[in-house]
């Protein structure tokens, strides 16, 4: 019977992983599949390289995705520089300084806001943030990349803080006592040698936060302006990948070029977000193996 339990437990995870397998290969088949006919009417490296999308041009429809690329990178990069140091110093305190009555109470809230819906940050950003930002910056609306960045900064800080901790909490207590012995104070051995041996969780959880901000889609939608142009600056209003797939898709007729070029932005979307994330489970596995040695 034991034995029985033992090969079902393993067929049951092999088919799970298996199905998901299949489910992210017939994701990318499908985007496949509805791109191939936009690059039938549009040349790939205009598609790329080309900064003005405007498809329902009655002279010329124009298919560049390089300003939403810019857009999407810009206000991902933004979010990373709110995210990974508020988020390593949460970490760090939570693992190495914190007691633990105050951590029961961090983790929780910490755990809140990765439950708080996107379009409820996205209001945050309209009511709240983006005046705040128009009264600082001088400019008529902060529905910029610069507020955009900002949310989307507060939205990773759960995924930064968690793995970091995670992969902090990880590293042997043998290192912490042998900086210790050595005259080492507890900052400086948390500088000098926690966080570097705990580096590669660390890295991964940077990597993981940026896919997650990457894929957002309602919280840029309302907070960054929509402006499909070329930004010059965090103070000007952008418009990324996800946020014109969830604009156009609904009302673009179907079987239509600017149909097609849609499911190709969210190829180009899709393998962004599958890099991010295949490079941050390679970092997680090898900081995994060193952390076993």
């Amino acid at each position: 019977m034991k034995r029985f339990q033992e090969e079902f437990a393993r067929w049951f995870f092999l088919l799970n992983g298996i199905t998901v397998i299949f489910i992210l290969v017939g994701i990318f088949v499908l985007l496949l599949r509805n791109s191939i006919p936009a690059f039938r009417e549009i040349e790939f490296l205009e598609f790329i390289t080309g900064t003005e999308w405007n498809p329902t041009s009655y002279e010329k429809p124009a298919y560049g995705i390089l300003a939403m690329m810019v857009s999407t990178l810009m206000v991902t990069g933004g979010s990373l520089l709110i995210s990974v140091p508020f988020g390593i110093a949460t970490a760090a305190y939570l693992a190495e300084v914190a007691g633990e009555r105050t951590r029961e109470i961090l983790k929780p809230a910490i755990e809140i806001l990765a439950g708080v819906p996107s379009v409820v940050i996205g209001f945050f950003g309209i009511v709240v943030l983006g005046p705040f930002l128009a009264k600082l910056t001088g400019t008529t609306n902060g529905l910029n990349a610069l507020n955009g960045s900002i949310l989307l900064g507060i939205m990773a800080l759960p995924t930064v803080i968690s793995l970091s901790e995670d992969a902090i909490s990880a590293v042997p207590d043998e290192y912490r006592r042998a900086s210790l012995a050595m005259g080492a104070n507890r900052w400086q051995t948390l500088i000098h040698v926690v966080l570097p041996a705990a580096s590669s969780g660390i890295v991964a959880s940077v990597m993981l936060g940026m896919g997650r901000a990457i894929g957002e889609t309602m919280t840029v939608l309302m907070a960054t302006g929509n402006a499909p142009a070329m930004p010059g600056s965090f103070l000007d209003s952008v418009r990324t990948m996800t946020a014109t797939i969830a604009i156009e898709l609904g009302e673009v007729p179907y079987n239509t070029t600017h149909y097609y070029a849609l499911f190709a932005v969210g190829l180009v979307l899709f393998l962004m977000t599958f890099v991010v994330n295949l490079a941050a489970d390679v970092i997680l596995h090898r900081h995994q193996e060193v952390t076993r040695r």
